[in-house]
């Protein structure tokens, strides 16, 4: 008799666990390094409301996370910080075009040791060495060249080999903050982590192109009710409060 209470629990306990593993959900995110401190918050908020799911972001850089997914890594949804980027997974049909639409914006500035001599892009030809992030996959450093560009200053950096090419932008900053480079352009966000760096001034909006953060589901997602809930949930007043305390703009409104 005793042994057959023992199958029985055993059994109820089997039971319950997979009941618990069928119901338990899980989003996978793909995000723009900058926006790790605010994407972390926002997890916890929304994991605090939907404790069965579990929600595993991604951070590096947007063009190193686009051809992830463009790999097969596994993704929900995907916010990069340049709409180049989203529309080359569009292109290659792992972005539902559909979902695809602005989540937030961002400004530019440049950050360095204290510098009475830095007060706009054209003082940085001053300095020995700037890092920024690498054009070719880091959408902050594509927004600092066409700065640079803007002003007249990049030809004679590059020549002179004093851009230090980071992997994202947030390894940038740190170049800045140990003071590895004598500055750094990073995204207005980032400069409010700075510990021993300053921000010396903001890039000009008029500059570059404007720092948009668009985000959208991938096929996977579009069938995955709690990516889709995730969604819905960074459209909410919470996930905009959260936005703002990081100094975002939040751009749901347009869609």
């Amino acid at each position: 008799m005793r042994i057959k209470i023992y199958i029985l629990l055993f059994l109820l306990q089997l039971f319950f666990f997979s009941a618990l593993s069928v119901q338990a959900g899980e989003v996978r995110l793909s995000i723009a390094a900058s926006m790790t401190d605010v994407v972390k918050e926002l997890v916890n908020s929304f994991v605090k409301v939907h404790p069965q799911v579990s929600v595993l972001p991604n951070f590096a850089s947007s063009g190193s996370l686009a051809k992830q997914i463009v790999q097969g890594a596994p993704a929900d949804l995907y916010i990069s910080a340049n709409q180049k980027w989203m529309d080359y997974l569009v292109q290659e049909e792992k972005i539902a075009a559909e979902t695809v639409h602005v989540f937030a914006y961002n400004g530019l500035v440049f950050v360095g040791k204290e510098n009475p001599k830095m007060k706009t892009l054209n003082d940085i030809t001053l300095l020995s060495l700037v890092a920024i992030g690498s054009p070719k996959s880091v959408p902050a450093g594509q927004y600092a060249v066409q700065a640079m560009e803007a002003v007249g200053v990049y030809e004679k950096l590059a020549h002179e080999h004093k851009l230090v090419m980071a992997k994202d932008v947030r390894q940038a900053l740190i170049y800045a903050d140990r003071g590895e480079v004598d500055g750094a352009f990073v995204y207005r966000t980032d400069g409010l982590l700075v510990q021993n760096a300053v921000v010396l001034f903001a890039v000009p909006a008029a500059l570059h192109d404007r720092i948009s953060y668009p985000l959208g589901l991938t096929h996977t997602g579009t069938k995955n009710s709690d990516a889709q809930a995730f969604l819905a949930y960074l459209e909410s007043p919470e996930a905009i409060r959260i936005l703002h305390k990081y100094k975002f703009e939040e751009a749901m409104a347009e869609h």
